[in-house]
């Protein structure tokens, strides 16, 4: 009975995938297909070849997990899928098991543990199901690496049940600094879900300007996080590319709201959206960067009784570079410290965020200040902090839920206008 479809994801060298497919051969009778994909071009380079005709390498389409998979399983008719991952290969138990789902479970996973933390993997799933509720697109998830264990965030508990054996091994745990910064990432995806309103109240808006490769990304962030926001604002500014139907796409997710207007900078955009805003607190998210599954619900607790006098809250920031479409690098953390006056202030190494603002204090500066340098495009952060701290306080505090990611597209890196002609506009 041919009713496993196996899929091999993330595989970097030929030992690895060698270890996995003769691991395969216990459950040989029931595969219908094992498809590695995107398998490096310097092992077919070296002339791997593979002896068994259900072996297929198939290259990712528009370098795009979720969609090759979701392209794959829309043409599947056997009742499973099965996943393994980068080192992983199926462990002997796998002969005693029964890999099979009642009708009540649609999928199974297994545990994997890196640095004292455990994540669940989807390890067998109803192919029927995959196909009703397809996997999170490239423009949804951070990295590769988010885009299965952010679809299981979505699949109710009742749904899943957890192999009580170990089904899986690892040949090699990966633990650069990068990988290990995106399993701490993605273990927080098993955080459990705040049902309930919890206070403060807080909006985050997005400011967008032809960010359609990650404006999706940070949209998908808010409404994956652990405690909710109760509203998530998006201004499009103007785009000329793609965003528009990116954004769209979550106009039915709970608290959305999006605004188009006419391309006018991102202290423009960000006033369009602060009408809108109808909760205590409103958090700055550019639409290149993401947060954390547990950012609102950290945020939240550092509010908690926060004096009269504070207009601003932030935090460390964690620094990606982006590598062409494939590969985001984590780069370290950029800690934050406490600034006590403008002096303080001005010799920040900005940016400082994450910026998460009092709305009435916000409001009653009337937004973030249009000034003449570069007609209120740049600096909208320095210029709206520096009127802020005029009259309160800006309050640090050790978290880090906030993700900066570092591309060729970003205005910083754009434009060069100088800083100094800049403070020059500040009074």
């Amino acid at each position: 009975m041919k009713d496993i479809q196996v899929f091999l994801i993330g595989y970097v060298n030929s030992s690895s995938i060698k270890k996995a497919l003769d691991s395969l051969n216990s459950i040989d009778n029931r595969i219908n297909e094992i498809i590695i994909l995107d398998i490096p071009d310097a092992l077919l380079q070296l002339g791997m070849t593979f002896e068994n005709a259900k072996v297929k390498c198939i290259n990712l389409i528009d370098n795009d997990l979720g969609l090759t998979l979701n392209h794959y399983i829309h043409l599947l008719s056997c009742e499973y899928v099965m996943f393994l991952y980068s080192y992983d290969y199926l462990n002997t138990n796998v002969i005693k098991d029964k890999l099979t789902l009642n009708d009540e479970k649609v999928v199974m996973t297994y545990d994997i543990t890196i640095n004292n933390k455990v994540i669940q993997r989807p390890f067998l799933t109803k192919t029927s199901f995959l196909q009703k509720k397809p996997l999170s697109l490239r423009h949804h998830a951070p990295f590769k690496e988010s885009v299965l264990p952010s679809w299981l965030l979505k699949v109710n508990e009742l749904y899943i049940i957890s192999s009580r054996s170990k089904l899986v091994n690892q040949t090699f745990i990966d633990k650069t600094s990068s990988n290990l910064q995106k399993f701490n990432f993605i273990e927080k995806y098993q955080q459990k879900s705040e049902k309930w309103k919890v206070s403060p109240s807080i909006a985050i808006i997005i400011a967008n300007y032809n960010m359609a490769n990650y404006v999706g990304i940070a949209i998908n962030s808010c409404i994956l996080q652990s405690s909710l926001p109760e509203q998530i604002i998006v201004v499009d500014d103007g785009s000329n590319d793609h965003s528009l139907e990116i954004i769209k796409e979550f106009k039915n997710a709970p608290g959305f709201r999006f605004l188009t207007k006419d391309n006018g900078g991102k202290a423009r955009a960000l006033n369009a959206a602060l009408p809108y805003v109808e909760t205590e607190f409103v958090m700055e998210l550019d639409a290149d960067d993401w947060l954390d599954p547990d950012a609102c619900y950290t945020i939240r607790r550092c509010l908690e009784n926060l004096k009269e006098d504070v207009a601003v809250l932030y935090g460390n920031l964690r620094a990606w570079k982006q590598n062409g479409e494939e590969n985001v690098r984590y780069k370290g953390v950029r800690k934050g410290r406490s600034i006590l006056n403008r002096n303080d202030f001005l010799s920040y190494v900005f940016p400082l965020g994450p910026r998460i603002y009092r709305t009435s204090t916000l409001k009653d500066n009337n937004g973030f200040p249009l000034i003449g340098f570069e007609d209120g495009r740049m600096y909208e952060d320095v210029s709206v902090l520096n009127d802020l701290i005029k009259t309160h306080r800006l309050l640090y505090k050790d978290m880090t839920v906030y993700n900066v990611r570092e591309h060729p597209l970003s205005i910083t890196k754009r434009n060069h206008s100088n800083w100094s002609d800049f403070l020059k506009y500040l009074d």
